[in-house]
């Protein structure tokens, strides 16, 4: 069953900081764009950073209360609020603290009843619903609308008020207004440009980076949804946490499978990717999403379990194998690097250099870009289960960034990457190493 796609939108103010403060919070059908749900409450005298905490609590209890096993997409325009929630900003104020742990009580019911909840910054602009909520608490208005419990209306379908219903204390305005962009544009970011992170804006059309021209391109630019890759790293094996030299080949290194915390991670990075993609190409439902993995055991285990979250099968590709380290394939590379250092460290700088017996990064990236050519011709939407040695090599490509500074990239396990490559050449590198949905 797919699960529902749901989208939060959450602001808070505080006149004064401290001040007169108050929340609000909207809950939309990521398909539609319809409005499910509006919150907006006073706070009396509190500060900007527990507004927007309040409003984050109550767009998961009013999501909560639609679908608690659906794929959530909070969003907000709250750098703080989005980078703690995700793990990478300690929380220091005792007051913070406790909002952010009762927003994870309520995301951990989610998951456990099979859903997710993840975390997304979003640029002001686009969050003007929430802010006009917020300041309607800050005036003192307590909100609560939600029309799907009115009986008669399908959920996703905000229905029109009869001249014999009550109207609420503040009318509901048209989403056109509220938005100030068309009804279906909260779809239409989630599905065209998933890829706003804390300090970034939407990206601009067409995208900048190029990729060779394919021969039979189209002249000038190529607009529609074209080709998005997404990669993703297998999970954690023994072999990573011990902290050997994983590649191609070496028993315990290239041919192990992924250990307990690898199979946890694994499923989440599922969940994750069917929360970004949904279950068709560019979120229009009409061509299934390909989910093709390397031939190493630990990234197609990862690429069964993304796959079965599809419905739909793991193709098996060599190419996207990690690079083989030959004679140093399994081996701890705090021996190796006492042993030879110099050999170890030419790995990440010089694209001809090899281990004995192995494979050079110049070589990995040849048969990468191959079978990377092959997915984006093919078209649609790809999740590709792979290593990190593979998505540094396609990051490098779309970027033209040379080995070394390659190697400056963090591809963690079970991280999701984004790319969009369209006809004419044009590429775009949505998000990399997106570990939200391991938190």
């Amino acid at each position: 069953m797919t699960a529902r796609r749901l989208i939060i939108e959450a602001d808070g103010g505080s006149r004064g900081n401290p001040g007169v403060a108050g929340f609000g919070a909207l809950v939309r059908d990521a398909g539609s764009g319809a409005v499910l749900a509006e919150r907006a409450e006073p706070l009396g005298l509190a500060s900007n950073n527990v507004a927007e905490y309040s409003g984050l609590i109550a767009g998961l209890q009013e999501a909560e209360r639609l679908d608690d096993r659906a794929a959530i997409e909070v969003r907000m325009d709250s750098k703080l609020v989005v980078e703690q929630m995700s793990g990478r900003w300690m929380i220091r104020h005792e007051d913070m603290k406790r909002l952010a742990a009762e927003a994870r009580v309520i995301a951990k019911r989610i998951a456990a009843a099979g859903g997710v909840v993840v975390y997304r910054w979003i640029p002001r602009e686009l969050n003007k619903a929430a802010d006009a909520l917020s300041n309607d608490g800050m005036d003192g208005k307590s909100i609560t609308r939600r029309p799907w419990e009115r009986g008669s209306t399908p959920l996703g379908v905000t229905p029109q008020a009869t001249p014999d219903e009550p109207q609420s204390e503040s009318p509901v305005e048209p989403d056109s207004q509220r938005l100030e962009q068309p009804a279906d544009a909260a779809a239409a970011v989630w599905d065209a440009a998933p890829a706003a992170r804390p300090g970034q804006t939407q990206a601009p059309e067409p995208p900048p980076s190029r990729l060779p021209r394919p021969k039979q391109a189209k002249s000038g630019p190529v607009m529609g949804p074209g080709t998005r890759i997404v990669l993703v790293r297998h999970g954690t094996t023994d072999a990573n946490r011990d902290g050997r030299l994983a590649g191609r080949s070496a028993p315990g290194g290239g041919s192990d499978d992924l250990n307990a915390d690898g199979q946890a991670q694994a499923r989440a990075a599922a969940i994750g990717a069917h929360a970004f993609l949904g279950d068709g190409c560019a979120g229009d439902g009409a061509t299934p999403v390909r989910v093709v993995s390397s031939s190493l055991l630990r990234a197609h285990r990862t690429g069964q379990l993304v796959a079965a979250r599809f419905g739909v099968g793991c193709e098996s590709e060599s190419d996207w194998d990690e690079q083989d380290f030959g004679g140093f394939d399994g081996q701890l590379v705090s021996a190796l690097s006492a042993s030879d250092p110099e050999l170890l460290s030419s790995l990440r700088i010089d694209p001809q250099a090899r281990c004995p017996g192995g494979e050079s990064y110049a070589d990995l990236a040849r048969r990468v870009q191959e079978a990377f050519d092959r997915l984006v011709a093919a078209g649609g939407t790809i999740v590709v289960t792979t290593h990190r040695m593979p998505i540094l090599a396609v990051l490098a490509r779309v970027l033209g960034m040379d080995l070394e500074h390659a190697w400056r990239v963090n591809i963690a396990p079970a991280s999701l990457t984004s790319i969009r490559v369209w006809e004419d050449g044009a590429a775009l590198v949505e998000f990399v190493n997106d570990t939200a949905h391991l938190r």
